[in-house]
């Protein structure tokens, strides 16, 4: 199979930290020997796409920089490298784009995190690859998927079956991973009750049906009506909105005044991170996810240790972690609610994003190039 492959493509950049985003034409990238070249159909816009633009971390970035890392679309091209991706296939690209396979972290598996591994056949991708320290990371470190044609390390781009929407895809590929993954981190048993802060985002709203797809009962923690009823129709036993309700005193009653069995942290304000262990029960895990700039976490010592309670970091998840949220969605368990809008588009998405006006998520189509549309008015989709 051949495909014609463009010189020029459309693509948001940024010269350098809180420089204006351009829409504009650059080359289309080709393949190293071990990377693939994926035609992006859809991209979803991530609240991490925004801090990358805004330079909210310390991390080295590259700049000038194509953000985005929840792309979607067909292999174009192939190194001369590359055995096990072919033109035509569906491929996603994810925020972790290639790891040494080297370093302890990479090498390094967590037995009671890689269950499914040898049902996959993927033994040797159950590690803790996210924390190499030589990770690629797209959007960041290199150019992501708010381009047209984007490249990514064979071995990492995520294996999309065909009969699966590309457009409903984009959102697995990190805020469905990463919650995936934080879920697991939690260590909650089926009947357990999980506390998703932040539950009417992009992340949110995935981390509710995640949870109730493995067998856990879950208390929304948000803002807002259209938010509230969202977070119900994906099986929220409970909505706290936050702005009206103390949040601690609520969960406690929903939960016979023990707290929930854990607290998955999305929130992208700093008070969510510094309130989860009141409401979190004895032995309980508190999982932080969202990472809103230069915040910090406390609790009291006493309460930690009187407690037995859990507080950890959740990254991004591994190939394993990938491939089995890509199951749980084929097998009609998960629905990615989420808004279209277009490339051109962006600019206005971050600012709906940094005023906290946006329920479930945003997916670019970045078939149409230039063209210009309200992004407010997009419906909300669910596939």
């Amino acid at each position: 199979m051949t495909t014609e492959i463009p010189q020029k493509q459309w693509a948001q950049v940024f010269e350098k930290c809180g420089a204006p985003l351009q829409l504009k034409e650059i080359p289309v990238p080709k393949p190293g020997p071990d990377q693939v070249l994926v035609n992006i159909k859809y991209s979803g816009v991530c609240h991490t796409d925004l801090h990358a633009w805004k330079g909210h971390w310390t991390a080295p970035i590259k700049t000038p920089l194509v953000g985005g890392h929840e792309g979607t679309g067909v292999v174009v091209a192939v190194g001369e490298l590359v055995k096990d991706i072919k033109v035509g296939d569906h491929a996603g690209i994810k925020w972790l784009n290639s790891s040494c396979g080297q370093c302890d972290f990479c090498k390094t598996c967590t037995p009671e995190l890689s269950l499914g591994a040898e049902t996959h056949g993927m033994l040797g991708m159950a590690s803790d690859e996210p924390v190499c320290e030589k990770a690629s990371l797209s959007g960041y470190t290199m150019d992501g998927t708010f381009q047209q044609y984007a490249l990514v390390n064979s071995g990492h781009a995520a294996r999309i079956p065909k009969h699966l929407p590309l457009d409903a895809m984009a959102p697995i590929m990190c805020g469905g991973i990463t919650t995936y993954r934080a879920l697991k981190e939690c260590n909650a048993k089926p009947g357990n009750t999980v506390v998703i802060n932040g539950a009417g985002g992009g992340l949110g709203t995935l981390a509710l049906q995640y949870a109730k797809a493995m067998g856990l009962r879950t208390i929304a923690v948000d803002t807002g009506d259209e938010k509230a009823q969202l977070c119900t129709q994906l099986g929220a036993e409970v909505f706290i909105d936050f702005m009206k309700e103390d949040v601690v005193a609520k969960v406690k009653e929903c939960t016979g005044g023990l707290g929930a069995h854990a607290v998955i942290v999305l929130a992208v304000t700093e008070k969510p991170f510094q309130q989860a262990t009141e409401y979190c029960r004895s032995r309980g895990s508190v999982v932080c996810v969202g990472l809103p700039p230069a915040a910090r976490i406390s609790a009291s010592v006493a309460t930690v240790v009187m407690k037995m309670l859990n507080i950890k970091g959740s990254y991004v998840g591994n190939r394993l972690d990938t491939q089995e949220a890509i199951d749980f969605f084929a097998r009609g368990l998960i629905s990615a609610p989420f808004k279209l809008a277009t490339l051109s588009e962006l600019p206005k998405i971050y600012e709906m994003m940094e005023a906290g006006q946006i329920s479930g998520r945003y997916v670019l189509d970045m078939s149409v190039g230039s063209t210009t549309f309200c992004p407010e008015n997009a419906p909300l989709t669910r596939r």
